[in-house]
């Protein structure tokens, strides 16, 4: 069963621009090391991977129900890739506990995560799934 849908949109170039005027500031409070890690990985590509980061955690909270309020942290949700380069949602602190408030009882929760950019769009999906457990 879905327990919710999010998506959002990203202008590369706002991303872009704050990365130039705040910085490391910025980096810190929104994403995380392995996050940073990616992004500054990709020198032709820094402000588009940002930007789909950015994207994936503000639909991440559309789809915990919340937006980024209620104490939800940036870092509580984060993206990694697997080795396909398929993306993956891990969430942590308020996050978790959402997810996991949110989740009925003998389900396990499944994030869905889709991200893409197109200059100078950046975008991301998330659907979360509760799968019965065997």
């Amino acid at each position: 069963m879905i327990l919710g849908v999010g998506t959002d949109l990203c202008n590369i170039g706002r991303i872009e621009a704050t990365l130039d005027r705040f910085g490391d500031r910025f980096r810190n409070r929104v994403f995380t090391e392995r996050e940073q890690h990616k992004a500054e990985g990709r020198p032709r590509a820094v402000a588009a991977t940002y930007a789909k980061r950015w994207a994936a955690k503000e639909a991440c909270a559309k789809a915990l129900g919340t937006g980024l309020r209620m104490g939800i942290a940036w870092k509580d949700m984060s993206v990694s890739n697997l080795r396909t380069g398929q993306p993956v949602m891990h969430v942590t602190g308020w996050a978790a506990d959402r997810l996991a408030g949110m989740t009925p009882p003998g389900h396990k929760a499944i994030i869905h995560v889709t991200l893409t950019d197109d200059y100078p769009w950046a975008q991301a999906f998330v659907v979360i799934e509760a799968r019965p457990q065997a």
